[in-house]
């Protein structure tokens, strides 16, 4: 029988345990991934039982608290809080999320486990290398595109072609926040991820094509007809399922093929 193991510095160890005070109201232990490539060491699980009645109620707030009163060493990414700007994307009991939307009362079940997203490259503990990620969202060019010459206001736009972009409930391709979730939970990412351009680059991709006031339909299908940055695409669905902001990047790598099909 074949039998398939990790490399020996890639193989994640039992780290550290931090235990809370003996008189912790509320106590939650979160199984936090750790790396630091300085160090040389194998990566490791450390364990923080803390007291969350003295934190606010989302996993971002538990993790702000350990690094604030327990271990400062620890590094993630974080910005506004409001699940808007994406930094915090992390895997949190086996999920893409934001940590800063994703409530701690939701985990009931024992100990919170919060890896970095999964599949990409680590800077150092749950901060994830993007350089990839976000050369392929600059690769389908995020901007207007137009030929006829500028007018004296800005373009306009009818509702019925702006429900096309922010959708009727919110949810609409122009919500993404680049958190990079979608694309980090796609099995054709992870096999191609220089190839594919991913859910994320694509629903953005699928704005600007479906955009009213863009004049450069034809050349961004131009660009997208090939056989890896869109085609690897095999509809799999783990990109809607984990989107923190309830959008559905399949649905628009859908509509960019049947555009491609029309077009033949």
């Amino acid at each position: 029988m074949v039998q398939f193991t990790l490399p020996k510095n890639s193989k994640v160890k039992k780290g550290k345990v931090f235990r809370a005070s003996g008189g912790a109201e509320k106590k939650k232990t979160f199984c936090v991934y750790r790396w630091d490539p300085e160090d040389g060491n194998n990566p490791r699980m450390d364990e923080y039982e803390i007291d969350i009645s003295k934190c606010g109620p989302m996993v971002l707030d538990a993790i702000m608290y350990i690094k604030d009163a327990i271990d400062p060493t620890l590094a993630f990414r974080r910005s506004c809080r409001e699940g808007i700007c994406g930094s915090c994307a992390m895997n949190i009991d086996g999920t893409n999320t934001l940590a800063c939307t994703k409530p701690i009362e939701d985990i009931r079940n024992g100990s919170i486990k919060v890896m970095p997203l999964p599949h990409m490259p680590i800077v150092k503990d749950l901060v994830p290398d993007l350089n990839t990620f976000y050369a392929q969202y600059g690769s389908i060019e995020p901007w207007l595109k137009t030929e006829t010459p500028d007018p004296t206001r800005e373009r306009l736009q009818d509702p019925e072609s702006a429900d096309l972009l922010n959708g009727p409930d919110g949810h609409g391709p122009a919500a993404c926040i680049l958190c990079a979730c979608c694309s980090t939970a796609c099995p054709s990412y992870w096999w191609n991820p220089e190839r594919f351009l991913g859910p994320s680059a694509l629903i953005n991709a699928w704005r600007w094509i479906a955009d009213s006031r863009d004049e450069a339909t034809g050349e961004r299908l131009d660009q997208l007809e090939d056989p890896f940055k869109l085609y690897r695409c095999h509809t799999i669905m783990n990109c809607t399922s984990t989107c923190p902001k309830e959008l559905n990047p399949a649905k628009a790598i859908a509509e960019i093929k049947k555009l491609l099909m029309v077009r033949r």
